[in-house]
């Protein structure tokens, strides 16, 4: 995996970097405040960090955003490797007193100042320029070794590239280089399924579901909750319950396309909705992961799974929903009020989907739907992600909306507030991150979405129709 760097080496220390089998990476500020961990994701390859990065690592530590937190903690532990050495720094200090055994490189630290010559183009006085210098310094006095630049920053990538140095961004955040290989949670049965494995077959009835225990190869690339689907005169849907060997148990869905099963008024309107409900409805499921284009119903379904086991089956206290506040176009500013109140801006999907819930029930009358309303409002709390840590939620059933503007340890640091009879949900669109430095194979719900699967607590749906209106998919595809 590769890294960024942001500064100048020097020639003591760099006489005595080991040999031209390792590579040496020089490491962008922006790398190690977007994962402090980098330090030790280059296994034998030896690290390089400029005097620029320690000084953009010291100018970002103050705050309590995430970017201050990783800045601190990459300070950290530099300050454990410095500190664990017994002897000179310009030697390199091993990564393996930090004890993580598989980086068996060495971190360089800049000990001396460097003058490299760069085009007059390049302004000297830029962090982003220095560190360059020291990357040609570095290739200059190590020809025959691999020098590379590691940086987030894509322009830095472009420039260094220009004048001939090797870049490259930070890989090891990413979960999948391919997206399209992200776990879609489905799996299409072939035509042939039940004659290449119903052989010896065992079916059986239980708490209203029909359950069937089938023998064939397909079953060892099949993961616990996925569901299956059989298209033609016979249509069949199911989820896999359990796997062994060559042996799965598939389990019937209830069909909530009929409206004798609609969920708080709604009704699935293809088949992978049909499955979201399913596992959105299923008690033993804690943890779910809903993708799918704007319109394709993530919050609907969610927030009408969430009332009906909320008021109706009195599963969970209330619901608690949360999303990142990252604005699309340029910020508003400060916003006055509560937690809730300053949220409301950010809450109009909320709002919406509670309007097309509030009017399903047609018998109510005008103050009826009024009632309801306040009941369901007085049900759902709007909470900030700002003031998530250290929190425990008790039978809360918790909806993270705009996951994929989350990082794998923001992701980790929500989902594990999660206490004893709390359901949560996470929705999203990998298509539309708006945070700077994550991309669709390293946001925390791909990230999410692919160490969860085959959990037998964890569900995933990957939704591929949109159902808003004819104009909202049509511009979904055209535009």
């Amino acid at each position: 995996m590769i890294q960024r760097n942001k500064a100048a080496p020097s020639s003591a220390v760099v006489t005595r970097i080991s040999s031209a089998a390792t590579k040496l990476f020089v490491l962008d500020t922006n790398v190690m405040m977007h994962d402090p961990t980098s330090l030790f994701r280059f296994e034998e390859h030896d690290i390089f960090i400029p005097m620029a990065t320690l000084e953009e690592l010291d100018g970002n530590k103050k705050g309590m955003s995430e970017v201050s937190r990783n800045a601190r903690q990459a300070s950290r532990y530099l300050d454990e490797l410095v500190g664990a050495l017994q002897g000179d720094i310009t030697g390199g200090i091993p990564l393996e007193l930090h004890g993580d055994k598989a980086a068996t490189g060495r971190v360089f630290l800049q000990t001396e100042a460097i003058n490299s010559q760069l085009p007059a183009s390049l302004p000297s006085g830029k962090a982003d320029n220095q560190i360059i210098g020291v990357v040609k310094h570095l290739q200059e006095i190590h020809a025959k070794r691999q020098v590379i630049l590691v940086s987030k920053d894509i322009n830095m990538r472009i420039k260094a590239r220009a004048l001939g140095l090797a870049a490259e961004d930070y890989f090891n955040d990413k979960v999948l280089e391919d997206t399209d290989l992200l776990y879609t949670g489905i799996c299409a049965l072939p035509a042939d399924f039940w004659d290449t494995h119903g052989k010896d077959m065992e079916s059986w009835q239980q708490a209203g579901h029909t359950y069937y225990r089938v023998h064939g190869p397909l079953c060892r690339s099949l993961l616990v909750n996925q569901f299956v689907y059989l298209e033609g005169d016979q249509p069949f849907q199911a989820q896999v319950r359990e796997v062994s060997g060559k042996t799965a148990i598939l389990q019937t869905l209830k069909d909530h396309s009929h409206q004798r099963n609609n969920v708080w008024g709604i009704t699935a309107r293809n088949r992978e909705q049909n499955f979201a409900l399913n596992a959105l409805m299923n008690p033993d499921i804690d943890f779910i992961t809903l993708l799918g284009q704007a319109g394709s119903g993530k919050t609907l379904m969610t927030l009408a799974a969430g009332l009906a086991q909320t008021l109706d089956e009195k599963l969970f206290s209330e619901i608690i929903f949360t999303r990142v506040t990252v604005p699309v176009g340029e910020d508003i500013g400060f916003l006055p009020g509560t937690e809730e109140e300053k949220m409301n801006p950010w809450m109009g999907a909320l709002e919406d989907n509670l309007d097309v819930l509030n009017k399903t029930d047609d018998e109510a009358g005008e103050w009826g739907r009024a009632a309801t309303r306040d009941l369901i409002r007085s049900r759902i709390k709007v909470k900030s992600l700002n003031f998530m840590r250290g929190r425990t939620f008790l039978n809360k059933f918790l909806v993270i909306d705009e996951a994929q503007n989350l990082t794998p340890k923001q992701m980790k640091t929500l989902i594990t507030r999660a206490g004893p009879g709390t359901k949560v949900i996470c929705l999203g669109n990998i298509s539309q991150i708006d945070t700077p430095y994550l991309t669709e194979g390293s946001s925390g719900l791909t990230y999410v979405v692919d160490r969860m699967k085959g959990w037998q607590h964890g569900g995933h749906i990957t939704l591929m129709r949109g159902e808003r209106s004819r104009l909202a998919d049509h511009a979904s595809e055209a535009l």
